[in-house]
């Protein structure tokens, strides 16, 4: 018997066997067994595979689900990873790429985004052709809490000049129809990276870069409260947050 779910998710994807065991870090061939004779992947490759389609573990997999005896964990948490570096730069882009409604990015500077994916704005170009609303919004490098952030992470002054990089990056985009950059100067407790009802949160810990910290992947859920306590969260640093200029 297939696995008519994960069929159905990589037709609307256009995703192949290839593609997809490339993603998860598997063969071709067992992309095939899973889809073709519902076999159950490995609870690792199985993540990855969700992630890049963008679709519910459990729903792909409903045997990997444990049984529990307690209070189940939040409906809304698709994965943990332990650290940012985990996740592949793909699956932000996938993230983005597939929106429709709404992208919005709470960072410090991010650069590394722009930096493995040199397309991004033209990315972020296509999806507010389609009726995107984008908001990006990046460290002012001259506020205090970026600089303090630099000291607390033993970077000195690296963050501020990525601050300023980041800005670099992102102003050729102000002006175009439906995306805004701006500028804040709060201390930053999560870098945040919505894709309409999902979520990237990279959680940070005092005296640790970004990089090393861990990544919640959550998904706006019915009974839920996660998701739009970040999205609360993001409006706050947004409304605080000044334009940035186009030159």
């Amino acid at each position: 018997m297939p696995n008519d779910r994960l069929k159905a998710t990589m037709a609307s994807g256009g995703w192949t066997y290839a593609e997809l065991a490339a993603q998860a870090g598997v063969d071709a061939k067992s992309v095939e067994r899973w889809a073709n004779l519902n076999r159950t992947p490995r609870l690792r490759a199985a993540r990855l595979a969700a992630d890049a389609l963008g679709e519910d573990l459990f729903a792909l997999w409903p045997s990997l689900r444990q049984p529990r005896t307690t209070r189940a964990v939040s409906p809304e948490l698709v994965a943990l990873y332990e650290q940012r570096a985990d996740v592949p730069v793909s699956m932000f882009v996938n993230l983005l790429d597939r929106a429709t409604r709404q992208v919005d990015v709470l960072v410090y500077a991010a650069v590394f985004l722009h930096e493995a994916y040199p397309r991004l704005n033209e990315l972020l170009r296509e999806r507010s052709a389609q009726g995107c609303t984008i908001r990006i919004a990046i460290g002012n490098p001259d506020s205090d809490a970026v600089g303090q952030r630099g000291g607390e992470e033993k970077f000195g002054h690296g963050i501020e000049s990525r601050c300023r990089i980041a800005r670099m990056h992102y102003r050729p985009l102000v002006g175009t129809p439906g995306i805004e950059i701006r500028m804040h100067g709060t201390t930053l407790y999560n870098s945040l990276y919505r894709a309409d009802d999902q979520l990237l949160v990279n959680s940070h810990l005092w005296g640790m870069n970004a990089f090393s910290a861990p990544v919640w992947h959550l998904r706006r859920a019915p009974g839920g409260s996660l998701f739009d306590n970040y999205v609360s969260s993001f409006e706050a640093v947004w409304s605080t947050a000044e334009p940035v200029e186009a030159t």
